[in-house]
């Protein structure tokens, strides 16, 4: 009785089964080697609430009075931008969402220059959201270390995000680090999302490796916003959501990934390598699955490669669990996880049986861009909501849309208090979700069940970032006129000094240089080879 009843309850509130055993606060199994092994971090909440001690922490994870927990101080968070969080009510000893905020510079020093500590650079803010399942353990991990993988990404790519402004150096260096082109164009844009991609792959395969060395329990979702080079950048794996409200309405920026959404891949891996099935369960989809009685009937099915269905005659092996088994908010991969994308779940097995569910996991994001470097006009009412499935459980995205146009209308025109309307507008969606405690259930307030899970949610003002662009974009300009004026003062010196009218290379080769077309694109029609030293 009990076994169905923690069923029926892990069904309604998404995520992960429980493993027979599960003793661990951070979730899994009880692993003897693990009890043994020490955190890499610790249990903590996001850095920019500024709770520094455990009681405060404590207090967070009231599962009865689920408090509404913002940041003290606004003025941490890029723009005023509002976050609030409530824990889930029981589901979990410990609230398992995460959430980090970072504002980072890439640099790329220019030589030569007569004002050395002036260098070109380019700003970025960045804002991650974790949803952790069977522990906080990999969620911790992703906050506090997917934005500095994510930064050395980035440099990797510097040369092509600040080009440089000359290439003056003298042939007499030595060493050096040389960059070739390829041989077709490549945008910037395509460059960020490779790095956003590498670096998810990059915190996943981390997180396997440190299981060796730590306690890292479970899995999580990973939903990253980055705004840079004029551009906001959603990376979503798993079903996090964000959503840009402008003009009062609803744009999606980031689709779900879940077994539902993902039945098809899942199903076609599971054809394809059926070993990962462990003879226990089937690729097979079922409009209803057979049981013994239906052995020799007529049942209608569909395969990987169908989207429609047809008739097939029932025989045992069709009696095995489908590897995507439910529907919609209940669908499970191998009957256990309710997410398909995300960190972790390195040593996840099925429930009740050993068959690793890891393969069927993907790390990989979706990156959707929006272009902010344009002459569209935005307000302090245009928004990126980013929030874990605990928001968009009980609130669709045109009801979210309406909670933060209602609570941007309570403020008025006054700057002193504008700067926290994003915070107000944070906690009127938690409660919104979250809704008030009614005869021992949480219901929203319509009258309707609210979700019991964590939630986490951020606001964050699009037309600030949008303004700060702008005013770099006119003192990179002015930075870059001054680096130009120095080099060609250097150039005039060398010229002068040598008694030439033009420097060649030692080898006498013919003069080559890189040109930008437009902003966004790298012109590679010459195989071009930078030196740099």
């Amino acid at each position: 009785m009990f076994s169905r009843v923690r069923s029926a309850f892990m069904n309604v509130v998404g995520g992960i089964e429980p493993v027979v055993g599960m003793k661990d606060v951070d979730g899994g199994g009880p692993d003897e080697r693990d009890r043994h092994l020490p955190h890499k971090f610790p249990y903590t909440r996001p850095h920019f609430l500024q709770l520094h001690t455990e009681e405060e922490v404590t207090v967070t994870a009231d599962h009865h009075i689920r408090p509404i927990i913002v940041p003290r101080d606004v003025n941490v968070m890029p723009w005023s931008a509002g976050y609030a969080e409530a824990v889930n009510a029981g589901k979990s000893l410990l609230n398992e969402d995460q959430a980090c905020v970072h504002r980072g510079l890439l640099t790329r020093p220019e030589r030569n220059l007569n004002d050395a500590h002036k260098t070109p650079s380019l700003p970025y803010v960045y804002f991650g959201i974790f949803d952790g399942h069977a522990g906080a353990g990999a969620a911790v991990a992703a906050a506090n270390q997917l934005h500095h993988i994510i930064h050395d990404k980035l440099v990797d790519i510097i040369d092509h995000l600040i080009p440089p402004v000359a290439q003056m150096e003298s042939k007499s260096s030595t060493g050096g680090l040389a960059f070739f082109f390829p041989g077709k164009e490549v945008s910037k844009e395509s460059l960020i999302i490779g790095a956003l991609e590498s670096a998810f792959w990059d915190m996943d395969q981390l997180i396997g490796e440190d299981k060796l060395k730590y306690k890292v329990k479970g899995g999580c979702t990973a939903l990253v916003a980055l705004f840079i080079n004029g551009k906001l950048f959603v990376a979503n794996a798993g079903d996090s959501r964000g959503v840009l409200v402008r003009d009062s309405r609803a744009q999606p920026m980031s689709n779900d990934f879940t077994p539902e959404s993902e039945r098809q891949r899942v199903r076609r891996l599971a054809a394809l390598q059926p070993e990962l099935l462990g003879n226990e369960y089937t690729h097979l989809d079922y409009c209803q699955r057979p049981v013994q009685k239906d052995i020799g009937k007529r049942i209608l099915y569909r395969d990987w490669y169908m989207t429609g269905w047809g008739y097939k005659t029932v025989t045992p092996s069709d009696l095995k669990l489908p590897v995507v088994h439910g529907e919609g908010k209940r669908s499970r991969v191998l009957a256990t996880i309710g997410v398909t994308r995300g960190f972790g779940d390195h040593e996840l097995k099925a429930l009740y049986s050993n068959i690793p569910i890891k393969p069927f996991l993907l790390c990989q994001p979706e990156v959707l861009v929006l272009n902010l470097d344009n002459d569209e006009e935005w307000s302090d009412a245009d928004v990126l909501v980013m929030g874990t499935d605990g928001l968009w459980d009980v609130t669709s995205n045109e009801r979210v849309a309406e909670i933060v146009t209602k609570s941007f209308r309570q403020f008025p025109s006054d700057e002193n208090r504008n700067k926290y309307r994003y915070t107000s507008a944070a906690q009127d969606l938690v409660m919104s979700s979250r809704g008030k405690l009614t005869e021992r259930n949480w219901r929203t307030s319509e009258g309707k069940s609210a979700t019991i899970d964590d939630i986490s949610v951020f606001v964050i003002p699009v037309v600030d970032y949008k303004r700060e662009h702008a005013a770099w974009l006119k003192q990179n300009a002015a930075l870059r006129e001054q680096i130009s004026a120095n080099l060609n003062s250097i150039n005039s010196a060398v010229v002068a000094q040598n008694g030439h009218s033009e420097v060649k290379d030692e080898d006498d080769e013919e003069e080559v240089s890189l040109e930008m077309n437009g902003d966004d694109e790298i012109d590679t029609s010459l195989p071009v080879r930078l030196e740099l030293h």
